[in-house]
């Protein structure tokens, strides 16, 4: 379940290549309370157990899914160091470039690039299928009805990728601002890119995603002439939320900018290095 929209669909969450029985969908509980309206007449009203306003033991039941979450990604987190992976949560809007960014890096870096993607979408595999055409291991993970990955999802997607020893892993998280910033995956870092075409006033109105980013990417930076989007006042907006994050302007389809990325990728811009010292050899000399 997710405790910001109440999303939840596990049963229909599918990961490719994995046998796994079906998980039952409960049905929501339903109870009855009676009312009485003072003129002697009283009826009964059925209401859904999961109101929160009627209800405030919902509040520790999402505390629970969180604590549960949170033991999962402890768990990845040790899983990925102990073999020195680097896994990166990449987030962003619908449409916002998440999946040309990573085939241009994939197919730019080569096997330089030691690296496999977990991809994460509601329905469909055609982002995998863009992942598996430039010759990198991918496996799709189908959320169903959920509007996000979780640490669960992504231990069954790392079993079934099997990465190489100090290599790295993309996690291409279901396109959505809001619920991805609220589960740790137990990645490394925290990546989030946002399209010129969306507006620069996206800090503001999904705070939770940019506090918790360490990287922010500007991407389809050659649309800048023909849309209204201030960079440096999309930068300040940022840096005023999280003074800590990296901040980058690139074009997945021209290419303007990547060199930075690559960088970043590779430990050797000005941050990054603490995020990357496990894994130096990532990138082929």
């Amino acid at each position: 379940m997710c405790t910001t929209c109440g999303c939840g669909d596990e049963a229909n969450t599918r990961v490719s290549a994995l046998q796994e029985p079906e998980i039952p969908v409960l049905p929501v509980q339903l109870h009855e309370h009676a009312h009485d309206h003072g003129d002697g007449h009283g009826h009964q009203h059925p209401h859904d157990q999961g109101h929160e306003h009627h209800h405030p033991e919902t509040i520790p039941l999402e505390q629970n899914l969180l604590a549960k979450n949170d033991l999962l990604a402890a768990r990845n987190r040790g899983w990925l160091e102990g073999r020195g992976i680097r896994a990166l949560n990449v987030m962003s809007s619908p449409g916002a470039g998440k999946t040309t960014l990573l085939v241009r890096t994939l197919t730019d870096l080569g096997d330089g690039l030691r690296a496999g993607v977990v991809e994460g979408d509601q329905e469909t595999s055609l982002d995998a299928d863009r992942i598996r055409a430039v010759g990198r291991p991918v496996i799709q993970i189908n959320t169903g009805a959920g509007c996000h990955l979780d640490a669960g999802m992504l231990r069954r997607g790392l079993d079934a990728l099997d990465p190489e020893t100090g290599s790295t892993v993309f996690i291409e998280n279901v396109g959505n601002l809001v619920c991805p910033a609220l589960f740790d995956l137990g990645e490394a870092a925290k990546v989030v890119i946002v399209s010129v075409t969306e507006g620069d006033d996206k800090p503001h109105k999904y705070p939770h995603m940019f506090m918790a980013a360490d990287l922010v990417i500007v991407n389809k930076s050659d649309l800048l002439p023909y849309v209204d989007f201030d960079v440096d006042g999309f930068r300040r907006r940022t840096r005023q939320i999280n003074p800590r994050t990296e901040f980058l302007v690139l074009s997945a389809t021209t290419g303007d900018g990547l060199a930075g990325w690559y960088d970043w990728l590779s430990g050797t811009s000005s941050r990054s290095s603490t995020l990357t010292e496990s894994l130096t050899d990532t990138l082929s000399p």
